[in-house]
């Protein structure tokens, strides 16, 4: 009875205390907490989390956060999620000298001055402010000037909105974007589709193929990786399905009407 208290208590807190932080961690002093998850807790205010000054990770995603302030004494937070929340001021993350790593997709964040605070954070090396995956954005994303004025603003950044921006990651990335337009543009001629019923595959089927090991944990690791390329072979056929179905309709539409004569 006491623990289905305890999670209708947790499902709406709204604010956070040191019962809901011992409860969810099981440390009985604050500061010896490390790291924190309160998803979706409907939380919008911070309360006594200042107090857990040795915090290094915190997951704050999906709550009803306006007001950061408590979190301005949390000076060894490397990792912060505050996605899906209604923030629009930073100011008081500009005390939180080891972040590295900050997510704010989902937010109301309007304009580049917002993060200006940010930039005293010499550690920061990840920043997101949209989600495509979840649909998270803010509205500062819609500057067309945007992702330049991140960029500049902050010159140490690795990754922007989950891509990186520099070191090996970046080039592999522009690479295979490069090749991806290249490709696009070898199937159209005059603005035309072009059919290549002779194309192969760049390797074999039995390229993927790994060799079995006795090894348990290898082979775990080969079941897992297995799976993941079933979803990918999945993805990639509904992926040509749906792209079979728009040309087909966007064909149908192109033709010229006929009438009865």
């Amino acid at each position: 009875m006491d623990c289905k208290r305890e999670r209708d208590q947790d499902a709406d807190c709204e604010k956070i205390t040191a019962v809901l932080l011992k409860s969810r961690t099981g440390e009985f002093d604050l500061e010896s907490i490390l790291f924190l998850k309160l998803r979706g807790l409907g939380i919008h205010d911070l309360g006594c989390i200042g107090e857990c000054i040795n915090l290094e990770r915190l997951d704050l995603s999906g709550n009803n956060l306006t007001n950061l302030a408590a979190l301005a004494s949390l000076r060894l937070l490397s990792v912060l999620n505050l996605s899906a929340n209604r923030i629009s001021n930073l100011e008081p993350l500009r005390s939180c000298d080891s972040l590295q790593n900050l997510n704010l997709a989902g937010n109301i964040i309007t304009s580049i001055e917002n993060l200006h605070c940010l930039q005293s954070l010499r550690k920061l090396e990840n920043i997101r402010l949209k989600d495509n995956t979840y649909n998270y954005t803010n509205p500062v994303c819609r500057n067309v000037s945007y992702r330049s004025a991140v960029l500049e603003m902050f010159p140490n950044l690795k990754v922007l909105d989950g891509e990186r921006v520099v070191g090996r990651g970046s080039d592999l990335y522009q690479l295979c974007k490069d090749i991806d337009e290249t490709i696009k543009a070898g199937l159209y001629k005059n603005g035309q589709l072009v059919e290549h019923s002779d194309c192969k595959p760049w390797v074999e089927d039995s390229y993927w193929e790994i060799k079995r090991s006795n090894n348990a944990i290898i082979e775990e690791a080969y079941k897992q990786f297995n799976d993941v390329l079933h979803e990918c072979r999945l993805l990639n056929n509904r992926a040509i399905h749906v792209i079979s179905q728009t040309e087909r309709s966007m064909s149908l539409k192109k033709q010229p009407k006929q009438y009865a004569i």
